[in-house]
């Protein structure tokens, strides 16, 4: 049995303008996804090799979980990767697409023995903390084929989550005028198999970000899992490029100062300049304008609207938590809780 594990992902700065050349800031989770592949050698119908009776000849079995049980099971006919049975349509389409993606680019990765997959997510999938990256970089390692590559072919995106999914401690994360360029000409695809093409490779550099005021920082779900790709296609929409330069410098200078900062105060007016920045350059609220009374600073984090933001506040670990479960959001974590 091979297993495979990827963490989960933060976008602490960035979000939007990393797509445009922005140095980004993101923080890998203790929270992942894990994948095992069994081989099992080609049977007769009556041996079966001691396997269940669902396990048939020449087949590809998967099985999805999530952290309160069973999330989605397919059956794909390993030569075209057909669905043959399952029990969530959309999901298994959705998953068949993305295996095709990787036969794409390694044409034997399904040849030969039956397979099993399992997969296993630490976190609810409605989260937002890497669901499908996390499933990529799974992907890509067992039939070694380039993430970025298969990222392109079928979700599209930055890539900063596949950097996070290997990383062992926070990272830098930043593309190139090409890379940045031929997401523009792309853009996120609904995983849809394109044509492939030489992806330039993003630049990853680890970053000792350890803030002294870890203690004063809080994860908080908004309980609105968010689209990235709409995301991504509503500010293309809105924005042209060329009159981004300065925002994407800024932003920059922002994710650069960040691991220097030595007080809770001096963090929060850089997350507060970069709330007004992004605010500016997608045309929404920041998160803060929600929550008047919050003795502190929020920030949201990837896809403005829904999904996480950071909370960094004097108040103590019980007064949080209190907080926001009066306010209907009861998914709290303490950075050490999460953070990789």
């Amino acid at each position: 049995m091979n297993r495979f594990y990827s963490h989960g992902k933060f976008l602490l700065t960035g979000e939007y303008l990393v797509l445009e050349g922005a140095l980004a800031l993101a923080l890998p989770l203790k929270l992942g996804q894990t994948m095992t592949v069994e081989t099992f050698p080609e049977t007769s119908p009556n041996t079966k090799n001691g396997l269940p009776e669902t396990f048939q000849e020449t087949s590809l079995q998967w099985e999805a979980h999530q952290p309160d049980g069973p999330w989605f099971s397919v059956t794909l006919n390993p030569e075209n990767l057909e669905i043959l049975d399952c029990d969530d349509p959309p999901k298994a389409e959705k998953l068949s697409q993305i295996l095709k993606a990787v036969k794409q680019l390694n044409p034997k990765a399904f040849e030969g023995n039956d397979l099993r997959f399992a997969t296993r997510l630490d976190f609810d999938p409605n989260w937002g903390l890497g669901s499908s990256s996390t499933l990529i970089a799974n992907l890509a390692r067992w039939a070694n084929v380039d993430p970025y590559e298969l990222l392109r072919l079928t979700f599209g995106g930055s890539g900063y989550d596949i950097a996070c999914a290997t990383a062992e401690q926070p990272i830098y994360y930043q593309l190139s005028s090409a890379e940045s360029a031929l997401r523009q000409a792309q853009g996120p695809q609904q995983v849809k198999v394109v044509e492939p093409v030489e992806t330039p490779t993003p630049m990853v550099k680890a970053v000792d970000f350890n803030p002294p005021f870890a203690d004063h920082l809080f994860f908080v779900y908004q309980g609105q899992k968010q689209s990235s790709s709409k995301e991504i296609k509503a500010f293309r929409e809105k924005v042209n490029p060329d009159d981004l330069q300065k925002d994407i410098e800024t932003v920059s200078e922002i994710s650069r100062t960040l691991p220097k900062c030595e007080t809770l105060d001096d963090f929060c007016l850089l997350m507060q300049c970069h709330e007004r920045i992004i605010a500016r350059c997608i045309g929404q609220e920041p998160v803060q304008k929600r929550f008047p009374d919050f003795e502190g600073t929020l920030k949201s984090l990837g896809a403005w609207g829904g999904d996480f933001v950071l909370a960094a506040t004097k108040w103590p670990e019980t007064q949080i938590r209190a907080y926001f479960k009066g306010k209907g959001l009861e998914v709290v974590f303490a950075y050490h809780e999460i953070v990789q």
